[in-house]
């Protein structure tokens, strides 16, 4: 029998004031074939947990970087994806958030991000462009520098994977 996780999540593009951006680096720890990527801190939402709360707990969880200025959401995407042999459909909200930077130090891991993670940077804007290793979200590297520049959608914008990625993120 094989079923879905169905749920909302909540994420966070973490800019420093010098505009680098906060990735972790992950791998599937059940599936030694899928390439590893680079993602941004999040997770499910609990039931009836707003997303700006979601989200600066799981910044707090994945990375344990303090003093965060949470912003607003500024994108959304569905998804679909297969992580330690689960498969999920995700509604993602994805929110900004500014800090004064910081050291990679997790405060509570679950038992499979453990053991997925792998370490964790800080990336200027022009080199994660130059790089090819896959990303979540997807459409990162399209989004992004809007996001560095300033530039604050007033309306969250859709970036769900285009149709020919399958809506998959792996």
């Amino acid at each position: 029998m094989s079923f879905s996780f169905r749920r909302p999540a909540a994420r966070t593009v973490l800019l420093d004031r010098e505009g680098r951006i906060f990735l972790i680096r992950a791998e599937d720890p059940v599936d030694p074939y899928k390439p590893e990527w680079w993602e941004i801190p999040g997770g499910g939402m609990a039931r009836g947990e707003e997303s700006a709360h979601a989200a600066l707990r799981e910044l707090h969880e994945e990375t344990g970087i303090p003093d965060v200025e949470m912003g607003p959401c500024v994108w959304r995407q569905q998804t679909e994806y297969t992580f330690a042999g689960y498969h999920f459909e995700s509604d993602d909200h994805i929110h900004v958030a500014w800090c004064d930077g910081g050291v990679y130090d997790p405060r509570g891991l679950e038992a499979l991000e453990a053991a997925a993670f792998r370490g964790a940077r800080w990336w200027e804007l022009d080199a994660l462009l130059a790089n090819d290793e896959p990303t979540i979200p997807f459409r990162l590297r399209e989004f992004l520098p809007a996001l560095v520049a300033g530039d604050i959608p007033e309306v969250p914008i859709d970036i769900t994977p285009p149709p020919e990625h399958g809506g998959r993120i792996s």
